[in-house]
């Protein structure tokens, strides 16, 4: 592909392991850059396996998601509703309907921790496109930015897909869902050439299908949440599920000897403080779990496990103890794991 453009953060990384799968001869590997980080994907091959066709699928759907989604392309449908100061609706193609709706859900179901309307808070903390944070913002700067950011401020309808903003200076930013709806995407379209065993990892949105070389569940494994090198803290088997982690490493600003978050509260405009170091989740699409673990993260350790116990989300939530973690998992999520954290 040759027009990628990074348009969310590569905060978030899943290791994959797959022991010795990479040299079977049953085992297609594709990978390549997108979206600002990479993906990787393999399938389980049979004799009629196209890989050429394999490889087109992904690219299409690469090159659409970039150019609906991407906040870093200027000609894409999010910058142009972006840019529009109009508040009726905005014609836009029905996945980026699909992908702001699911993030909508999401938004409710938090009350705002996930807020896709969220940018120009992002962008004043210097963790966004315009740049690095050059000075603390200060009380002013905040509510101005807040003055035009509220999710409930967007609207979206699927027939025909259209987006429409309350205010005129409302902005959108699919960080949060786009590489896990295009996880999603290329998953319907491999399940309609009649594929039946895959896994697809965009920038560590995994979702797998069946069953991998061996097999077995494909196994995947949830990085141990430092800033070192990246090394595994749990495993997790899945078979048609997807998983996702966000954590509060290495993507960060240091001011003054404080460490502020990448991750910004949309409902008090500045970066989150509490203890969780990361929190995984497991759904059935990719793009839920991406929408998921941004709002549980929000949220923090105490009332991101409420909340996930009262919706019955497959959640473990890694908390920093002392030089090291302790874990805590909603009732649904053990019977993913292969591997305890360790």
């Amino acid at each position: 592909m040759n027009a990628i453009h990074r348009f969310f953060a590569p905060w978030v990384l899943i290791l994959v392991v797959l022991a010795g799968c990479a040299r079977s001869p049953e085992l297609i590997v594709l990978s390549g850059p997108t979206m600002g980080t990479t993906y990787s994907i393999k399938v389980v091959a049979s004799s009629s396996t196209d890989r050429a066709l394999l490889q087109a699928t992904i690219d299409q759907v690469l090159s659409d998601i970039d150019r609906q989604m991407s906040g870093y392309r200027a000609d894409s449908e999010i910058s142009r509703f972006n840019r529009s100061r109009s508040t009726d609706w905005f014609d836009v193609s029905p996945d980026v309907a699909k992908a702001v709706a699911a993030a909508a859900r999401v938004s409710e179901l938090s009350q705002g921790a996930l807020d896709i309307t969220i940018a120009p808070l992002v962008n004043l903390w210097g963790m966004g496109p315009d740049g690095e944070l050059r000075e603390l913002p200060g009380t002013q700067q905040i509510e101005q930015a807040r003055a035009v950011v509220g999710y409930r401020r967007l609207e979206v309808r699927g027939e025909p897909a259209a987006l429409r903003k309350e205010l005129p200076g409302l902005t959108v930013d699919l960080n949060a869902v786009a590489s896990g709806y295009a996880v999603d995407l290329i998953a319907a379209r491999f399940t309609a050439l009649g594929l039946a065993n895959f896994m697809i990892d965009i920038g560590g949105e995994v979702r797998a299908h069946g069953r991998n070389a061996q097999n077995e569940s494909w196994r995947i494994a949830i990085e141990r949440p430092v800033d070192a090198e990246p090394e595994p803290y749990a495993i997790v088997k899945l078979d048609d599920t997807a998983v996702t982690t966000s954590g509060e490493y290495r993507h960060y600003v240091m001011r003054d000897g404080h460490r502020y978050s990448h991750t910004i509260d949309p409902r008090t405009g500045r970066p989150v403080e509490h203890k969780l170091a990361s929190v995984v989740v497991v759904t059935a699409a990719a793009v839920d779990a991406d929408a998921w673990t941004t709002a549980l993260n929000v949220l923090g350790e105490e009332a991101g496990y409420r909340l996930a116990t009262e919706r019955g989300i497959a959640a473990m939530f890694i908390v920093a103890a002392g030089q090291g973690f302790e874990y805590r998992m909603t009732d649904g999520f053990e019977r993913y794991l292969a591997v305890a954290p360790r």
